[in-house]
């Protein structure tokens, strides 16, 4: 079965050996995508503006293999600050209202970059 990828953008990208997006047949995995922005600018402050920006990469990475939010079927989102879910659930929630993916939310400790709020990673499955 045909396995095609798409790069990460990261930092730790090539040294940790990972993919933004694999997809194999009908399935599409996205790794946890953090709030990076062009040049290592500052992602945006506010968890509603850093959760925007991951579901914008990982969207934009997911149509490079045919997939799109529509075909979301599990989210999983690591957050470092339980007070900031309300608004990360409703950036989740401008995206995926209608798709209603399965969703799993975890509180750790910290993130790679001390910026981040959070990660999230996607799951898809593409029909035909």
């Amino acid at each position: 079965m045909e396995r095609r990828l798409v790069p990460a953008v990261s930092p730790f990208a090539e040294s940790a050996g990972y993919s933004r997006v694999v997809r194999v047949g009908q399935h599409v995995f996205v790794a946890g995508t953090a709030p990076i922005m062009p040049g290592d600018a500052d992602p945006p402050a506010d968890p509603y503006g850093q959760t925007a920006r991951c579901l914008e990469i990982a969207l934009e990475a997911m149509g490079e293999v045919g997939a799109s939010a529509a075909d979301v079927v599990r989210t999983r989102i690591m957050l470092t600050r339980p007070a900031d879910f309300d608004e990360i659930a409703r950036a989740h929630g401008d995206v995926f209202r209608h798709v209603k993916p399965v969703n799993t939310s975890y509180v750790v400790a910290e993130l790679l970059d001390p910026r981040w709020l959070l990660e999230i990673e996607l799951e898809a499955v593409i029909a035909g």
